[in-house]
């Protein structure tokens, strides 16, 4: 028999009042407005204000270094644990299992403790009082042939010094532009907002990944080894997580305000570009028909960087992408966001009610 305060016991009473803390959060993430009453616009401003304080100013990413860490500590806790059980040390296993269990567990109350609850705050159409987000095939396709003609006259303007920008003007150009959105409206509210790039990129290019925001740091990072009309839109995707919107739909729809409104040319064509791409997919599906006309109305150059980013993902697509990309999409349907990975192409309802409420303000 075990002693009351055996090491088991303890270890067994920490494992449950941690599962018990991570059920009370889900309790708690069942009521969105109290979770945008208390966390998003109360705990977490306090958080943000501290994480991206400490780490926003450093060039590097603490946070790679701790999933680097973190990494290499599981894959050691694992090698050991199959140790003892092949030494038939199994009290010692069951420690060490007991230990990594508690490791996991306080992972997932730090994530969303730390900023994961934005996942259950009210949406963002509600937010940002964009909630007529049904549209028609002929809605679709005005607000389709106006991405288009922008993405094509934002291209024109560019010249080659604009398309050979290095990461840091980028990166600088992306945070203006969310510090702009955060003085028109609350919802937007920055702490020292930062972007920088990601020391696992190398990874991340075979992941299909084109950026990444740490829940645990509060850093936002990307990759920045993909085409360079690319890299300002997932800047200021990755800044929106940053500002506490959670769902990928919603990160993109900020990242696109934000792009459209910036005066920064390569900045607002990277917008466009990524603006006209979901565009087109969504009216892909419902009607080829106009698909194909619209194509031909896309100029030669923008085509041209449709094919490099074409390219350049095919070149690393593999198992690897494919795994990733499971893991992911269980990962979103977890965290309220039912439709998975396919949740990064609903930014075309936030975009449309947005058009929308434009059209009838100017009219």
């Amino acid at each position: 028999m075990f002693k009351p305060n055996s090491p088991l016991i303890k270890l067994l009473i920490i494992v449950f009042t941690l599962g018990l803390a991570i059920y009370l959060l889900m309790v708690f993430a069942d009521h969105p407005q109290a979770v945008e009453q208390y966390y998003s616009q109360g705990l977490y401003q306090g958080v943000a204000l501290v994480l991206h304080s400490l780490f926003n100013w450093l060039p590097f990413s603490i946070g790679d270094l701790v999933y680097i860490a973190v990494s290499l500590l599981l894959a050691y806790v694992v090698f050991n644990i199959i140790r003892h059980l092949f030494k038939k040390r199994f009290k010692q296993a069951v420690y060490s299992s007991l230990r990594l269990v508690i490791g996991i567990q306080i992972g997932v109350v730090v994530f969303y403790l730390f900023w994961g609850l934005n996942y259950f705050r009210p949406p963002a159409s509600v937010r940002l009082g964009l909630t007529d987000t049904a549209y028609t095939l002929t809605d679709l396709k005005a607000v389709t042939l106006v991405l288009i003609d922008s993405a094509n006259q934002t291209r024109q303007k560019l010249s080659a010094a604009d398309m050979a920008r290095p990461n840091d003007s980028i990166y600088n150009s992306a945070q203006q532009a969310l510090k702009n959105l955060s003085d028109s409206s609350s919802q937007f509210k920055t702490f020292n907002p930062g972007v920088k790039p990601a020391m696992l990129t190398f990874v991340i290019n075979y992941l299909g990944t084109s950026g990444y925001y740490n829940p645990f740091t509060g850093e936002a990072q990307i990759n920045y080894q993909m085409p360079v009309y690319m890299r300002p839109f997932v800047a200021c995707h990755e800044l929106s997580h940053q500002v506490g919107f959670g769902p990928e739909d919603e990160a993109n729809f900020a990242g696109f305000l934000a792009g459209i409104k910036s005066k920064d040319k390569l900045l607002r064509y990277s917008a466009y570009y990524t603006g006209m791409e979901e565009f087109m997919y969504a009216l892909r599906a419902a009607d080829t028909t106009s698909f194909k006309l619209f194509k031909k109305r896309i100029s030669k150059n923008v085509m041209a960087d449709l094919k490099a980013e074409r390219e350049y993902w095919q070149y690393y697509e593999g198992k690897l992408d494919a795994i990733s990309s499971i893991f992911y999409d269980k990962f979103l349907k977890v965290n309220n966001q039912p439709q998975g990975l396919l949740t990064y192409n609903q930014m075309i309802n936030l975009a449309m009610a947005w058009y929308k409420k434009q059209l009838y303000t100017h009219r």
